[in-house]
């Protein structure tokens, strides 16, 4: 089973859209993010989609067109990015109901709720305490281009 990448890609197009406008070069166009995340322009404004929605980038058409960030990069968390994609919870509970006679079928549901409910919460606090200025700033001294 493989992880979902849409939050991964989400987040990389920003850290690399918030780079573009320090260095002057804003708007960012869709082929420009697409080289940096080896893909096609079509994905990354398929992807960028429910970001726009959500007002945590715009995008202009015409000349000089392209995406830049919806508000300043310090007020955008990586939760704001996970809430955008709509990405649901982490797990999910069985698709059916176990076997309700069973001591681990019984009570396996319950049991997995208030864990979920825990893992969520954790991982909720943890995507608050990130944006994308913090984010990219670390990458850029953490691990520099060689």
């Amino acid at each position: 089973m493989s992880a979902n990448s849409q939050f991964t890609t989400a987040v990389h197009a920003l850290c690399w859209i918030e780079l573009a406008a320090r260095d002057g070069e804003s708007p960012l166009t869709s082929e420009r993010i697409a080289e940096s995340l080896a893909s096609h322009p079509v994905l990354v404004r398929r992807g960028l989609a429910p970001l726009r929605r959500a007002g945590l980038v715009k995008v202009s058409r015409g000349p000089g067109s392209g995406w830049q960030l919806g508000r300043p990069a310090e007020r955008i968390t990586l939760r704001d990015i996970y809430l955008a994609l709509d990405s649901g919870a982490p797990f999910a509970l069985h698709p059916h109901e176990p076997k309700p006679d069973c001591p681990v079928g019984h009570g396996i549901r319950p049991a997995l709720t208030e864990v979920y409910a825990d893992v969520n919460y954790a991982m909720n606090r943890e995507l608050d305490r990130h944006t994308i200025a913090g984010l990219l700033d670390h990458m850029l001294q953490a691990y520099p281009l060689p």
